[in-house]
């Protein structure tokens, strides 16, 4: 018994209910192989999430689940923990011969590499008794046959890699037990569905299957049906609901206005901490970049033209702090028009409740060769569709216009789904997403693992669309009818969006900036930045690959932050006198001109001075000749 003085300094004993227990729920983790025990303290797991406690005693038994969690409730620990436990005792069994046991379907290259790592780190005290093999990976086909050729116990590909490879033969599905499909209502919006259907056929009976996404939607019932008979339903939105606090603000702005916004919001650094900037497309994601350089604001892009090694060392950089501004574009979140899925794309008709349907679409240009989703459409199967899509009856359909050819979209790129973005503060939805599901996946970068996070939306009122054509976006003009749905849906979970109101005037100190740094911003400056970048990515991805094998230190010090250039560059934009500020000085006696370009006075009037000094160059008055005819010759062209 535990003793205790009274207040007569006298010893006296504490009855044991005194005592506090510990929580006499037990953890999941306490069914997994120790080795395994050791990776989840490698990636410091205190307790199982959620997700984490309730799907891994059922995929321990071997039920097939489909489970809804929020992004970011460790969904990828609660169907890999599971995997690397039986794949062990399976091992250790004395009948056991080396296969293929578990397959993971992903829908993007950046989710695959994802959890290759996180599957690596939890099997590090494994030994080579867990072998995983990453098939999302730009490869040549002969290499990715050598690789299935050890039978890896462990296969992260997306549909389309995972169908090829079961064409050719490399892959072999005879002996697989576990089936994971991972943001399970992207995949079939991807265009998988023909090589879904594929590998449902191949698959051998009695195999474990496992959904899981953020949102169950008609897409995820379709795989239901294709690959499982009875799933248990994990919905667990109720109980994270709590579990991290996101306070979102909108704020109606004109066009240009947003430019001035965001960058009041980085010079007077407004927002503390990491930032995701949500913006429409590739073009958009440079213009603000270039935007921001005008300041000195530095920034990372990371869009899908980037080589994917570029764009997995983007994601790492940002997770360890080492760039506090990444501006985003995912492309397949913009639908121009009313493009939907193929699968749920209806031409007439009432358009369909977000809720029930994908409204996420595929890329336009596929990057993939022809075996990457045998369902995919050609880039021009794409502009037909969405040019007749929507169309009433009786309406004229003009013929497709004839695009021009630019840089190839990684149809596996998704910036906003799946990956695992660390610690960030603030999500700025410098462009509002087209859809609340898409606008719900942007917001879920942000309060993961219990934290709190911030979300500031810029919504364009269509009274004021297309008054500022230079800075103008498509799909802005629908920003109030996508605002309410997405109210909507956020009152539902107890998430109100409140409207924040700047003081404009109090910026108007800015705005001689802000005119200044666009026009600095032209098409010619954002492409030769999009194409100077591109460069120097391929070059650091492909080039320097084998350097960086051999020195990774290097890699390190290479930055994705740096100015593009191309844009004129004003030095004096980067100063912020205090007359400028809100509330501050507004006396100018001071502060001193800081001329554009010139940072030691006039360089040509400096120049001529020291000409004259030297008695060089034209001279004044008395030194002047009289006849200034007869400094020319006779056909009035340059001096005697």
């Amino acid at each position: 018994m535990k003793r205790k003085l009274n207040e007569d300094d006298v010893p006296e004993e504490v009855p044991s209910t005194a005592i506090s227990n510990p929580d006499p729920t037990p953890s999941s983790f306490d069914l997994l192989e120790p080795r395994i025990l050791r990776g989840i303290q490698k990636e410091k797991y205190s307790k199982p999430t959620s997700i984490q406690q309730k799907a891994i005693p059922l995929a321990l038994e071997g039920k097939d689940i489909l489970a809804r969690s929020k992004t970011g409730s460790g969904k990828t620990a609660a169907y890999l923990l599971p995997i690397l436990d039986r794949t062990l005792r399976r091992k250790a069994e004395s009948t056991y011969q080396r296969c293929t046991s578990a397959l993971i379907l992903v829908p993007t290259r950046e989710l695959g590499a994802q959890v290759t790592r996180m599957t690596e780190s939890l099997a590090a005290y494994c030994g080579q008794d867990i072998l995983v093999e990453n098939l999302t990976r730009r490869e040549d086909d002969k290499v990715q046959r050598a690789r299935l050729a050890a039978l890896p116990d462990i296969v992260i590909a997306t549909p389309g890699r995972a169908s090829a490879n079961l064409n050719s033969g490399a892959l072999s599905l005879n002996s697989l037990s576990h089936l994971v499909i991972d943001e399970a209502d992207l995949v079939l919006a991807y265009g998988f569905d023909e090589d879904l259907k594929h590998l449902a056929s191949s698959l051998p009976k009695g195999i474990q299957v496992m959904f899981l996404s953020a949102t169950l939607n008609t897409e995820v019932e379709t795989l239901k049906d294709l690959f499982s008979r009875d799933p248990i339903i994990l919905e667990l939105d109720e109980e994270e609901k709590n579990t991290g606090t996101i306070n979102q603000y909108v704020v109606r702005c004109a066009e240009d206005e947003k430019f001035l916004l965001i960058y009041a919001i980085f010079m007077l650094k407004l927002v503390k901490g990491k930032t995701i900037v949500f913006v429409g497309d590739v073009d958009r994601s440079y213009r603000l970049k270039l935007f921001l350089e005008q300041f000195g604001i530095k920034s990372c892009v990371l869009n899908s033209e980037l080589p994917v090694a570029s764009r997995l060392h983007i994601v790492e950089e940002f997770n360890k702090n080492v760039y506090e501004i990444l501006i985003a574009s995912d492309e397949n979140e913009v639908v121009l028009g009313d493009e939907r899925p193929k699968n749920k794309r209806k031409e007439d008709g009432p358009e369909e409740d977000d809720d029930q349907r994908n409204s996420e679409p595929k890329l336009k240009e596929n990057s993939e060769p022809a075996t990457e989703g045998a369902a995919s459409k050609t880039a021009q199967e794409s502009e037909i569709s969405a040019s007749t899509n929507g169309n009433q009856a009786g309406r004229s359909v003009e013929p497709p216009k004839k695009k021009r050819k630019g840089p190839r979209l990684d149809r596996d790129y998704g910036v906003s789904r799946g990956i695992d973005f660390k610690n960030v503060s603030c999500i700025l939805n410098f462009d509002l997403p087209t859809t609340p599901k898409s606008y719900s996946h942007r917001i879920g970068r942000t309060a993961r693992a219990g934290k709190t996070g911030t979300v500031i939306s810029f919504v364009i009122p269509k009274a004021l669309y297309r008054k500022h054509k230079s800075t103008t976006f498509p799909t802005t003009q629908h920003d109030e009818e996508v605002l309410e749905k997405i109210t909507r849906q956020q009152e539902k979970k107890g998430e109100p969006v409140i409207p924040y109101n700047f003081d404009m005037k109090r910026l108007d100190g800015f705005r001689y900036r802000l005119a200044d740094a666009l026009k600095g911003v032209t098409r010619i400056a954002i492409r030769e930045a999009r194409v100077r970048e591109l460069r120097q990515e391929i070059l650091k991805s492909d080039k320097l690959q084998r350097h960086f094998v051999e020195n990774p230190e290097d890699l390190h010090h290479l930055r994705h932050d740096g100015e593009s250039r191309p844009a004129r560059i004003q030095p004096h934009l980067k100063h912020v006198p205090g007359y400028l500020l809100p509330g501050g000085k507004k006396e100018m006696a001071d502060v001193g001109f800081v001329g554009i370009n010139k940072t030691d006075g006039n360089r040509a009037r400096k120049a001529r001075m020291k000409d004259r000094a030297r008695g060089k160059g034209r001279k004044t008055g008395a030194g002047r000749k009289a006849d200034p005819l007869k400094t020319f010759n006779a056909k009035g062209r340059g001096k005697k």
